[in-house]
């Protein structure tokens, strides 16, 4: 290199001799003719280089039935490296123009160095996000809380990168600054003691397939209870259902407990669990008249006819008639999933009366409509317990006392 650019100088110096220049401004343009020389090539050779892609590459990516490749060429992911060719010409080129000052050539190398480097840095940080919405594609894979992993190899990135910078700035081997890295391990640790947290709870959550983006959540804890719109390496977003928006680190969700519906909104139905509480005092056994006011009520004639022929010397109740309407009610709801389970159930009786119990499984899923069928049997169900003569329990309140003092 050093023989080429002295027969280089030498040659324009010998031509600038024919003028009547001095030798000091011959030698000061002569620097000047080979620097731009230099600049020009590398223009050229950039301009060489983003027609090949525009061209050529572009041809052969339209050619292919692939979708990736077409992703890869609009995001100018090569365009980005292209960059790189001028400064790596200019990188081995420019001592042609300062063989004799080192100082201001060392500074201009390691101004390419870093520029490279740079480049390179934003190429590998342009092409995980493009292999992130890739993969956010795929039908098995999009659901997958995988950001965060692409986020940890970003900043793994960034940080070789960083040490690469550091090095060229202050001429020392890469290898000796990780080398003095492992003594400050501990305070490296410190500092990024939630990356590193965020990024193994982020794998635990995607390998054990805990948390999907699109989930429904409820995390008490971090008063979250909604939709989970992002999941990051260092938070999980959460969208309430008033609107409002949760972060909550992904470590909480693996070392505290919550609550995912996806296992109730992938299955048949949700389920519908309320308890009426009877007053006890309002059960007894039917009378003749009873019955036949009671069987005007759909179920409840096919009921009495089955228990009068399987079992006639039981004695029919009230409540075990509303009991048995209730069942047939349930059944007959065109959003009840008979194919699941359908109970209507005592519970344990306490001093607040008897509970009554209905357990079934809706098709409707959605919360407004869930929310909607759910309060239409519960208004049947307190509309109807009068017909067969039974009260719901409930604790006196202010105007039962004004009643029974006026009375």
């Amino acid at each position: 290199m050093l023989s080429e650019t002295e027969n280089m100088m030498s040659w324009i110096l010998s031509w600038f001799e024919k003028t009547s220049l001095n030798y000091e401004l011959s030698l000061f343009l002569s620097r000047i003719i080979i620097l731009a020389f230099i600049l020009l090539l590398a223009v050229i050779a950039d301009y060489i280089c983003r027609y090949f892609i525009n061209t050529v590459v572009h041809r052969i990516v339209k050619s292919t039935k692939a979708k990736w490749d077409d992703v890869l060429f609009d995001r100018k992911l090569l365009n980005k490296l292209a960059l790189t060719v001028p400064a790596v010409m200019i990188y081995f080129l420019i001592p042609l123009a300062f063989p004799e000052q080192p100082v201001a050539l060392s500074w201009i190398l390691k101004f390419c160095a870093v520029y490279i480097i740079a480049v390179v840095l934003r190429f590998f940080n342009s092409f995980l996000n493009i292999l992130l919405e890739l993969t956010n594609r795929k039908e098995k894979l999009k659901d997958r809380p995988i950001k965060g992993l692409f986020q940890t190899l970003q900043v793994l990135i960034f940080f070789v990168g960083t040490i690469l910078i550091i090095s060229v700035i202050v001429d020392k081997s890469p290898l000796s600054l990780f080398a003095g890295l492992g003594a400050s391990a501990a305070i490296l640790m410190l500092v990024f003691k939630d990356t590193i947290m965020g990024f193994v709870s982020g794998i635990q959550l995607s390998a054990n397939d805990m948390l999907r983006p699109g989930d429904w959540i409820s995390v008490p804890k971090h008063g979250a209870n909604g939709r989970v719109i992002e999941v990051t390496l260092n938070t999980v977003k959460i969208r309430n259902f008033d609107n409002t928006i949760v972060t909550v680190p992904p470590y909480a969700l693996v070392s505290d407990s919550f609550q995912n519906w996806r296992g109730m909104e992938e299955s048949d139905g949700r389920r519908i669990k309320r308890a009426v509480h009877i007053d006890m005092n309002s059960v007894r056994f039917c009378t003749p008249e009873m019955l036949e006011r009671f069987c005007r009520l759909d179920g409840v004639r096919e009921y009495v006819a089955d228990k009068e022929a399987s079992s006639p010397q039981i004695r029919l109740t009230n409540l075990g008639l509303f009991r048995a309407y209730l069942d047939r009610y349930i059944r007959q709801l065109p959003e009840c999933n008979e194919e699941l389970i359908i109970l209507v159930r005592y519970l344990e009786a306490a001093d607040k009366g008897l509970p009554l119990e209905i357990y079934f499984f809706t098709k409707k899923k959605e919360w407004a409509l869930y929310e909607t069928l759910q309060a239409d049997v519960l208004d049947h169900i307190l509309a109807v317990i009068p017909e067969f003569d039974l009260r719901v329990f409930q604790s006196p309140s202010g105007a039962d006392f004004r009643f029974l003092t006026n009375a």
